[in-house]
């Protein structure tokens, strides 16, 4: 090898077993790295299966709509780790991952909302209106406030906790099979008092940091 040349650089199959956790994670970290997939696939991917829950929610399948809605989820978790951990994230993909994540959980909010409608259901299906409406002002009242400077993670119903509470309803919806309860409706309740709730907080909370800030 010539002097300054650069040693071949170790393909991932040619490596010994990960004998550790530190190992486990370089390994698959560096597989990732040199695989083809990017985070934008895994985004794509989570919207696509929410989209897949919708459709299932508007034919009853709640059951299915319930799991596609889950894995769809965790697929928009995985993608800003994803992001971090290969080291492929880029300004857009941060962006496009955001607008995905309210479009994805206004989609299957909607077709929720359109199964209660159909039921005759009007209460159940004003709230779904009242949840969407407050998952973007929870999503609103974070962005705006880091915009100017201003940390806001507090309050209660964050993604995760929204995701959590309607995968629930879904899977223990009336006729999806497991067990005879019926749990879509009380869910709902709870995400629209919930996402009120957490505004509230919010705004509350920039209220008292800005006044810090500007010594009032």
């Amino acid at each position: 090898m010539a002097v300054g040349e650069q040693p071949p650089r170790t393909r991932l199959r040619d490596r010994p077993r990960p004998r550790s956790a530190q190992e486990l994670r370089e390994f698959t970290r560096d597989s990732l790295i040199e695989s083809r997939l990017t985070p934008n696939a895994i985004s794509m991917t989570g919207a696509v299966l929410n989209l897949a829950a919708a459709v299932l929610v508007v034919e009853k399948l709640f059951f299915l709509a319930g799991v596609a809605f889950i894995v769809g989820s965790v697929m928009d978790t995985l993608d800003g780790r994803y992001s971090r951990m290969s080291g492929k994230g880029s300004l857009f993909g941060a962006f496009l991952d955001s607008t995905l994540d309210r479009v994805e959980e206004g989609v299957v909010l909607t077709a929720v909302a359109w199964y209660f409608a159909e039921q005759g259901d009007e209460i159940a299906a004003a709230a779904c209106v009242l949840v969407v409406l407050g998952s973007l002002m929870v999503s609103y009242t974070r962005a705006r406030a880091e915009a100017l400077g201003v940390e806001c993670k507090v309050g209660l119903a964050t993604r995760p906790v929204r995701v959590v509470i309607l995968s629930i309803g879904l899977v223990f919806a009336k006729g999806a099979g497991i067990f005879d309860v019926e749990l879509l409706a009380p869910a709902i309740y709870v995400m629209a008092a919930l996402t009120a709730f957490t505004v509230v907080q919010r705004v509350w909370h920039v209220r008292g940091e800005l006044r810090a800030l500007e010594g009032t």
